[in-house]
């Protein structure tokens, strides 16, 4: 009998299978409320007729109009904001190798801050220009911890994070206090803004990375034996880690270039998804609805929370994640996955 097919690997998936199963619904909840609740409150079986056409307009335009474009945005900005997070610690087997701590975030907001303030840039020429200077960013990244411990490339992608944070300070200290004041609404993690063409944006690129990378998961599977293991089944090592750090760096830039940086996310999804699944598997997709369901909560947190007072989504998401940094930093033991 083959490890596959054992039955602790069936029972593995299945639990697996079931854990995707209450995130899926966990999600449907979250958007049904998010679309529901507000100054002008629908009930569930308004939001199901507004979305299949049979509401009246003024109902069709709150739900369709106002609150479906954010709910699709921070659905879909979570999901790929939690496999970035799942690629990097499993490729780097690491829990700090996340988007926020080794410079991918930060490189993507100087790229967004520069697109926005400095050439007035908006929808798929932002997500570009965002997603070309992460990806330069990450190349660097890579290049300057070629061939060294995973620690080293923390250490190099905190480096990389301070240089991109001056970058965002100078544009700041040399722009129009109008232009900084919408830049920095952005950079501070909101959905505020968001519409069909940004929620319409995001998804284009959700569509094509999301998919890719989830099919990388028994590469990565392999991966995480080891080097010399994984080079002995076949596969290469080098020119996988780098398409899979490709791959983590596009997923974080598109969502990052759409809602801004959201600190933590990327970090806390991984880790909470291989203990839900408790099967010490790479648990990619409930990574993603962990980070989907992640940052609808908070979003809805931040609208709700203080009555009168819209908090950025990314305010949430620190509050919640930087206690759970500060734990990974102070525990005993080696910081590994």
């Amino acid at each position: 009998m083959t490890a596959l097919s054992s039955p602790a690997a069936r029972r593995a998936r299945l639990r697996e299978a079931g854990v995707t199963a209450v995130l899926a619904l966990v999600i449907a909840a979250l958007a049904v409320l998010g679309l529901a609740v507000g100054k002008a409150s629908v009930s569930p079986p308004e939001v199901f007729s507004a979305v299949i056409g049979r509401a009246d307009a003024m109902t069709r335009f709150v739900i369709m109009e106002l609150r479906m474009p954010r709910m699709l945005t921070a659905l879909l900005a979570g999901a790929c904001l939690g496999l970035s997070g799942a690629l990097l610690q499993s490729v780097l087997r690491n829990p700090l190798a996340s988007p926020d701590v080794i410079g991918v975030t930060n490189s993507a907001s100087a790229a967004g801050v520069v697109g926005l303030v400095v050439f007035g840039l908006s929808g798929f020429a932002l997500t570009g220009a965002v997603l070309g200077g992460t990806l330069a960013a990450t190349a660097a990244l890579y290049l300057l911890s070629w061939r060294r411990a995973a620690h080293q490339l923390v250490i190099v992608g905190i480096g990389i994070s301070a240089l991109c944070t001056c970058v965002v300070s100078y544009v700041f200290t040399r722009s129009d206090i109008r232009d900084a004041q919408d830049a920095l609404v952005w950079i501070n993690g909101s959905l505020g803004r968001a519409g069909w063409d940004t929620s319409l944006t995001l998804a284009v690129c959700a569509a094509v990375l999301l998919p890719v990378a989830l099919c990388h998961g028994s590469r990565l599977a392999v991966l995480e034996l080891g080097d010399d293991p994984a080079a002995a089944l076949g596969v290469k090592v080098d020119r996988t880690r780098t398409l899979l750090l490709g791959l983590a760096a596009a997923l974080a830039a598109v969502a990052v270039a759409v809602v801004g940086p959201l600190p933590f996310v990327a970090l806390v999804s991984a880790p909470i998804a291989r203990r839900v699944t408790g099967t010490g598997s790479l648990a990619l997709l409930p990574s993603a609805l962990i980070g989907a369901a992640l940052l609808l909560a908070s979003d809805l947190v931040a609208q709700f929370t203080i009555p009168g007072v819209l908090l950025p989504a990314g305010v949430v998401t620190g509050v919640v994640g930087a206690p759970y940094l500060l734990w990974l930093l102070v525990r005993p033991g080696p910081h590994r996955v």
